[in-house]
């Protein structure tokens, strides 16, 4: 008999995996992405503080004119560049990259193109 595979535990394993070895600081802070089916969503995170600096996703009244889907590339895109460019407006270039356990391919990948072409370096 065979156990159907839990990606969901999978995901969760590595994304604390990834967190036990990254951390976000005021200077350099994290880039936390979560995606699911429908919307994904973006936050730049000061570990040290525990606060959120800056935050966007397709769920945000000003993106959301813009997306007919919040679930494909096109959508992830428009995120990755509006938050570098809030980011950037706050002082922040110089970030520390989350994938949250996710493939960096697709959604992800796009996200963090944008986010690289927009102004931020990781």
């Amino acid at each position: 008999m065979f156990k159907k595979v839990d990606r969901q535990a999978v995901r969760t394993r590595k994304h604390l995996s990834i967190r036990n070895k990254i951390s976000g600081t005021a200077d350099r802070p994290r880039l936390s992405v979560y995606r699911s089916n429908n919307n994904i969503f973006a936050q730049l995170i000061d570990d040290v503080n525990g606060v959120t600096l800056v935050s966007a996703s397709t769920i945000d009244k000003e993106l959301k004119a813009n997306i007919a889907n919040g679930g494909n590339v096109e959508a992830a895109k428009t995120v990755g560049k509006a938050l570098a460019e809030r980011a950037t407006g706050k002082g922040i270039t110089a970030i520390v990259f989350d994938r949250s356990g996710y493939k960096y391919t697709g959604r992800i990948a796009a996200l963090a193109e944008a986010a690289r072409e927009a102004g931020l370096s990781f």
